[in-house]
């Protein structure tokens, strides 16, 4: 069972909102507008709030779906959180898409939302005293991020669901490389 959890959070991580609402209601392929990303920002930079907003929603459902999906099942968090990495890893590396994905973050929000929902005022606090000093939303918001393994350590003081939560930030760093190098360059 375990296992069709895990394929099954792969492949749902690979549907890409923001590639399925492009082509349908704006009849473009994002991938080759703006930045290129399939993602809720570039998306919305294109096409509007709105666009921002449901593909958001979209991708983050995706996160908190998988995450509800292994409670449902009653499986251990550890599972949980391997399945939320399986979510954005079908995010970033879509078989739908050839592999060229997006860059996690709305399906890394949703689930990390839905495994343990006191994280909104800690995510909330942390980047409200990041961003004065940083004055980048997504340095800020990537920084906020490597709060939430200490956090949910300091909650539950499970060493393997803090080894994968750590596996998570680190894959949401990863793909934010260039974001990340471009941001330092402009800011420094």
């Amino acid at each position: 069972m375990i296992w069709i959890y895990l394929l099954a959070s792969y492949l749902l991580g690979s549907i890409m909102f923001g590639f399925l609402i492009s082509k349908i209601f704006y009849q473009v392929d994002i991938r080759g507008q703006g930045s290129g990303n399939i993602g809720a920002r570039n998306a919305g930079r294109l096409h509007g709030k709105l666009a921002f907003v449901v593909i958001f929603l979209g991708d983050a459902l995706k996160g908190a779906v998988v995450v509800l999906i292994a409670r449902y099942f009653q499986f251990a968090e550890p599972v949980q959180l391997v399945g939320l990495a399986l979510a954005i890893t079908g995010h970033l590396k879509p078989v739908t898409l050839k592999f060229k994905g997006g860059k996690g973050i709305s399906t890394f929000i949703g689930g990390m939302l839905t495994f343990e929902p006191l994280l909104v005022p800690v995510i909330i606090l942390t980047f409200g005293v990041l961003y004065p000093f940083i004055r980048s939303f997504t340095l800020a918001g990537l920084g906020t991020f490597l709060i939430i393994p200490l956090f949910l350590f300091y909650r539950n003081n499970d060493v393997l669901s803090f080894i994968i939560e750590i596996a998570l930030v680190v894959m949401i760093l990863l793909a934010h490389t260039e974001n990340v190098k471009e941001r330092l360059k402009r800011n420094g």
